[in-house]
Protein backbone atom coordinates (compact mmCIF):
# COMPACT_ATOMS: atom_id res chain seq x y z
CA UNK A 1 0.00 0.00 0.00
CA UNK A 2 2.80 2.43 0.90
CA UNK A 3 4.54 1.72 -2.42
CA UNK A 4 1.36 2.68 -4.31
CA UNK A 5 0.68 5.72 -2.12
CA UNK A 6 4.18 7.24 -2.27
CA UNK A 7 4.09 8.20 -6.00
CA UNK A 8 0.77 10.01 -5.54
CA UNK A 9 2.16 12.11 -2.69
CA UNK A 10 5.31 12.86 -4.69
CA UNK A 11 3.12 14.16 -7.53
CA UNK A 12 1.51 16.55 -5.04
CA UNK A 13 4.97 17.78 -4.04
CA UNK A 14 5.83 18.24 -7.71
CA UNK A 15 2.77 20.47 -8.08
CA UNK A 16 3.90 22.63 -5.15
CA UNK A 17 7.41 22.93 -6.60
CA UNK A 18 5.94 23.84 -9.99
CA UNK A 19 3.99 26.67 -8.36
CA UNK A 20 7.15 27.77 -6.53
CA UNK A 21 8.90 28.49 -9.86
CA UNK A 22 6.10 30.89 -10.75
CA UNK A 23 5.69 32.72 -7.43
CA UNK A 24 9.43 33.03 -6.67
CA UNK A 25 10.37 34.70 -9.95
CA UNK A 26 9.11 38.19 -9.07
CA UNK A 27 10.23 38.07 -5.44
CA UNK A 28 13.89 37.21 -6.08
CA UNK A 29 14.04 40.12 -8.52
CA UNK A 30 13.19 42.40 -5.58
CA UNK A 31 15.06 40.68 -2.74
CA UNK A 32 18.60 39.33 -2.50
CA UNK A 33 18.25 35.66 -3.43
CA UNK A 34 20.51 34.41 -0.63
CA UNK A 35 18.45 36.34 1.92
CA UNK A 36 15.30 34.84 0.42
CA UNK A 37 16.69 31.32 0.73
CA UNK A 38 18.08 31.90 4.24
CA UNK A 39 14.67 33.07 5.47
CA UNK A 40 12.89 30.23 3.67
CA UNK A 41 15.06 27.46 5.12
CA UNK A 42 15.17 28.98 8.60
CA UNK A 43 11.36 29.04 8.76
CA UNK A 44 11.14 25.52 7.34
CA UNK A 45 13.55 24.17 9.94
CA UNK A 46 11.85 25.95 12.86
CA UNK A 47 8.43 24.65 11.78
CA UNK A 48 9.65 21.04 11.91
CA UNK A 49 11.38 21.51 15.27
CA UNK A 50 8.34 23.21 16.81
CA UNK A 51 6.06 20.37 15.67
CA UNK A 52 8.27 17.60 17.10
CA UNK A 53 10.99 19.02 19.36
CA UNK A 54 11.71 15.62 20.96
CA UNK A 55 12.97 14.32 17.62
CA UNK A 56 16.24 16.18 18.21
CA UNK A 57 17.14 13.46 20.72
CA UNK A 58 17.23 10.93 17.87
CA UNK A 59 20.08 12.70 16.10
CA UNK A 60 23.24 10.65 16.60
CA UNK A 61 26.65 11.02 14.96
CA UNK A 62 25.83 8.80 11.98
CA UNK A 63 22.57 10.62 11.20
CA UNK A 64 24.23 14.00 11.68
CA UNK A 65 27.07 13.29 9.25
CA UNK A 66 24.79 11.85 6.57
CA UNK A 67 22.18 14.56 7.04
CA UNK A 68 24.79 17.30 6.71
CA UNK A 69 26.16 15.72 3.52
CA UNK A 70 22.66 15.49 2.02
CA UNK A 71 21.99 19.06 3.15
CA UNK A 72 25.13 20.35 1.43
CA UNK A 73 23.96 18.82 -1.86
CA UNK A 74 20.46 20.22 -1.36
CA UNK A 75 21.46 23.70 -0.20
CA UNK A 76 24.09 24.15 -2.90
CA UNK A 77 21.57 22.96 -5.47
CA UNK A 78 19.01 25.54 -4.36
CA UNK A 79 21.59 28.34 -4.52
CA UNK A 80 22.50 27.40 -8.09
CA UNK A 81 18.86 26.90 -9.13
CA UNK A 82 17.65 30.20 -7.69
CA UNK A 83 20.66 32.05 -9.12
CA UNK A 84 19.78 30.55 -12.49
CA UNK A 85 16.12 31.54 -12.15
CA UNK A 86 17.27 35.11 -11.57
CA UNK A 87 19.11 35.11 -14.90
CA UNK A 88 16.81 33.06 -17.14
CA UNK A 89 13.17 32.17 -17.70
CA UNK A 90 10.88 29.94 -15.65
CA UNK A 91 10.65 27.39 -18.47
CA UNK A 92 14.42 27.13 -19.02
CA UNK A 93 14.96 26.82 -15.27
CA UNK A 94 12.35 24.08 -15.13
CA UNK A 95 13.83 22.12 -18.01
CA UNK A 96 17.45 22.25 -16.91
CA UNK A 97 16.53 21.44 -13.31
CA UNK A 98 14.56 18.49 -14.66
CA UNK A 99 17.72 17.04 -16.17
CA UNK A 100 18.29 15.33 -12.82
CA UNK A 101 15.91 12.71 -14.22
CA UNK A 102 18.67 11.48 -16.52
CA UNK A 103 21.59 12.49 -14.28
CA UNK A 104 20.29 10.37 -11.39
CA UNK A 105 20.61 6.97 -13.13
CA UNK A 106 23.85 8.02 -14.84
CA UNK A 107 25.50 9.14 -11.59
CA UNK A 108 24.01 6.17 -9.74
CA UNK A 109 25.58 3.84 -12.29
CA UNK A 110 28.91 5.71 -12.35
CA UNK A 111 29.33 6.32 -8.61
CA UNK A 112 27.38 3.53 -6.93
CA UNK A 113 27.23 0.77 -9.52
CA UNK A 114 23.43 0.88 -9.76
CA UNK A 115 21.96 -1.37 -12.40
CA UNK A 116 18.89 -0.18 -14.31
CA UNK A 117 16.48 -1.96 -16.61
CA UNK A 118 15.50 -0.77 -20.06
CA UNK A 119 12.25 0.71 -18.73
CA UNK A 120 14.16 3.02 -16.37
CA UNK A 121 16.56 4.22 -19.04
CA UNK A 122 13.89 4.75 -21.68
CA UNK A 123 11.59 6.51 -19.21
CA UNK A 124 14.40 8.86 -18.21
CA UNK A 125 15.24 9.58 -21.86
CA UNK A 126 11.60 10.18 -22.83
CA UNK A 127 11.07 12.45 -19.80
CA UNK A 128 14.16 14.46 -20.76
CA UNK A 129 12.93 14.83 -24.34
CA UNK A 130 9.55 15.90 -23.03
CA UNK A 131 11.11 18.51 -20.78
CA UNK A 132 13.06 19.86 -23.75
CA UNK A 133 9.96 20.06 -25.94
CA UNK A 134 8.10 21.75 -23.11
CA UNK A 135 10.65 24.37 -22.23
CA UNK A 136 13.44 25.01 -24.73
CA UNK A 137 12.81 27.77 -27.29
CA UNK A 138 15.77 28.38 -29.54
CA UNK A 139 19.35 27.16 -29.24
CA UNK A 140 21.05 29.79 -27.09
CA UNK A 141 22.52 28.84 -23.73
CA UNK A 142 22.91 31.62 -21.15
CA UNK A 143 24.71 31.83 -17.82
CA UNK A 144 21.43 31.16 -16.02
CA UNK A 145 21.13 27.78 -17.72
CA UNK A 146 24.68 26.89 -16.66
CA UNK A 147 23.88 27.68 -13.02
CA UNK A 148 20.76 25.53 -13.19
CA UNK A 149 22.64 22.66 -14.84
CA UNK A 150 25.00 22.61 -11.83
CA UNK A 151 21.93 22.54 -9.58
CA UNK A 152 20.58 19.53 -11.50
CA UNK A 153 23.79 17.61 -10.77
CA UNK A 154 23.55 18.52 -7.08
CA UNK A 155 19.87 17.52 -6.88
CA UNK A 156 20.69 14.18 -8.51
CA UNK A 157 23.40 13.62 -5.88
CA UNK A 158 20.88 14.54 -3.16
CA UNK A 159 18.39 11.98 -4.48
CA UNK A 160 21.09 9.31 -4.59
CA UNK A 161 22.25 10.17 -1.06
CA UNK A 162 18.72 9.81 0.31
CA UNK A 163 18.34 6.57 -1.59
CA UNK A 164 21.43 5.22 0.20
CA UNK A 165 20.62 6.47 3.71
CA UNK A 166 16.90 7.07 4.24
CA UNK A 167 15.99 3.41 4.75
CA UNK A 168 18.10 3.10 7.91
CA UNK A 169 17.64 6.56 9.43
CA UNK A 170 14.78 8.42 11.10
CA UNK A 171 12.95 10.34 8.35
CA UNK A 172 11.95 13.34 10.46
CA UNK A 173 15.33 13.77 12.15
CA UNK A 174 17.16 13.37 8.84
CA UNK A 175 15.00 16.07 7.27
CA UNK A 176 15.68 18.49 10.14
CA UNK A 177 19.44 18.00 9.78
CA UNK A 178 19.25 18.52 6.01
CA UNK A 179 17.24 21.73 6.31
CA UNK A 180 19.38 23.00 9.21
CA UNK A 181 22.44 22.54 7.02
CA UNK A 182 20.76 24.49 4.22
CA UNK A 183 19.89 27.25 6.69
CA UNK A 184 23.52 27.56 7.81
CA UNK A 185 24.79 27.65 4.21
CA UNK A 186 22.25 30.30 3.14
CA UNK A 187 22.72 32.25 6.36
CA UNK A 188 26.49 32.53 5.95
CA UNK A 189 26.26 33.56 2.30
CA UNK A 190 23.48 36.11 2.95
CA UNK A 191 25.40 37.57 5.92
CA UNK A 192 28.49 38.05 3.74
CA UNK A 193 26.40 39.83 1.11
CA UNK A 194 24.35 41.78 3.65
CA UNK A 195 21.08 40.18 4.75
CA UNK A 196 17.88 41.78 3.41
CA UNK A 197 14.52 41.18 5.07
CA UNK A 198 11.54 40.39 2.82
CA UNK A 199 10.51 43.73 1.29
CA UNK A 200 6.72 43.45 1.51
CA UNK A 201 3.69 41.31 2.36
CA UNK A 202 3.75 39.47 -0.98
CA UNK A 203 7.37 38.46 -0.42
CA UNK A 204 6.52 37.15 3.06
CA UNK A 205 3.61 35.13 1.65
CA UNK A 206 5.86 33.54 -0.97
CA UNK A 207 8.55 32.74 1.62
CA UNK A 208 6.02 31.14 3.99
CA UNK A 209 4.49 29.07 1.16
CA UNK A 210 7.87 27.86 -0.08
CA UNK A 211 9.12 27.25 3.47
CA UNK A 212 6.17 25.32 4.88
CA UNK A 213 4.76 23.51 1.83
CA UNK A 214 7.68 23.32 -0.60
CA UNK A 215 10.37 22.69 2.00
CA UNK A 216 9.23 21.37 5.41
CA UNK A 217 6.42 19.17 4.11
CA UNK A 218 8.05 18.38 0.77
CA UNK A 219 11.32 17.03 2.12
CA UNK A 220 9.68 15.03 4.89
CA UNK A 221 7.67 13.33 2.14
CA UNK A 222 10.61 12.90 -0.24
CA UNK A 223 12.85 11.45 2.47
CA UNK A 224 10.08 9.02 3.48
CA UNK A 225 9.30 8.09 -0.14
CA UNK A 226 12.95 7.32 -0.83
CA UNK A 227 12.93 4.71 1.90
CA UNK A 228 10.38 2.88 -0.29
CA UNK A 229 11.08 3.78 -3.94
CA UNK A 230 14.24 3.55 -6.05
CA UNK A 231 16.10 6.85 -6.62
CA UNK A 232 15.55 6.87 -10.41
CA UNK A 233 11.82 6.25 -9.98
CA UNK A 234 11.63 9.21 -7.58
CA UNK A 235 13.56 11.39 -10.04
CA UNK A 236 11.18 10.59 -12.92
CA UNK A 237 8.08 11.27 -10.79
CA UNK A 238 9.46 14.61 -9.59
CA UNK A 239 9.92 15.83 -13.17
CA UNK A 240 6.18 16.47 -13.13
CA UNK A 241 7.06 19.76 -11.40
CA UNK A 242 7.95 21.22 -14.81
CA UNK A 243 4.56 20.25 -16.23
CA UNK A 244 2.87 21.91 -13.28
CA UNK A 245 5.09 24.97 -13.71
CA UNK A 246 3.91 25.26 -17.30
CA UNK A 247 0.26 24.85 -16.28
CA UNK A 248 0.54 27.46 -13.52
CA UNK A 249 2.37 29.84 -15.86
CA UNK A 250 -0.61 29.60 -18.23
CA UNK A 251 -3.14 30.08 -15.43
CA UNK A 252 -1.43 32.85 -13.46
CA UNK A 253 0.99 34.52 -15.90
CA UNK A 254 -1.23 34.35 -18.99
CA UNK A 255 1.39 32.34 -20.87
CA UNK A 256 -0.14 30.79 -24.00
CA UNK A 257 -0.90 27.06 -23.97
CA UNK A 258 0.60 25.71 -27.20
CA UNK A 259 0.77 22.36 -28.97
CA UNK A 260 4.42 22.27 -27.90
CA UNK A 261 3.38 22.56 -24.26
CA UNK A 262 0.83 19.79 -24.64
CA UNK A 263 3.25 17.38 -26.36
CA UNK A 264 6.06 18.04 -23.89
CA UNK A 265 3.78 17.60 -20.91
CA UNK A 266 2.36 14.37 -22.34
CA UNK A 267 5.86 12.90 -22.77
CA UNK A 268 6.82 13.72 -19.18
CA UNK A 269 3.60 12.35 -17.72
CA UNK A 270 3.81 9.28 -19.96
CA UNK A 271 7.36 8.51 -18.81
CA UNK A 272 6.31 8.93 -15.20
CA UNK A 273 3.31 6.65 -15.69
CA UNK A 274 5.37 3.91 -17.34
CA UNK A 275 8.15 3.80 -14.74
CA UNK A 276 5.75 3.86 -11.79
CA UNK A 277 3.57 1.03 -13.13
CA UNK A 278 6.03 -1.17 -14.99
CA UNK A 279 9.43 -0.88 -13.32
CA UNK A 280 9.75 -3.19 -10.30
Amino acid sequence: MRVKFAPLILIGISAAWGMAFVVMKDVIERQDLYSFLATRFLIATLVLILIKPNVLKRIDRDLLLKGVAAGVFLGSGYIMQTLGLLHTSISITGFVTGLYVILTPILGWALLGHKHGKITWWSAIVATIGLGVLSIHGTSVDIGAIYVLISAVLFALHILALGQWSKSLDTYALTIVQLSTCTVIMGVVSAINGYQAPPDRIAWQVIIFTAVICTSLAFIIQTWAQSILAPTKVAVILTAEVVFAAIFAVLFHNDPFTLRTGIGGALVVGAMYVIVLLEP
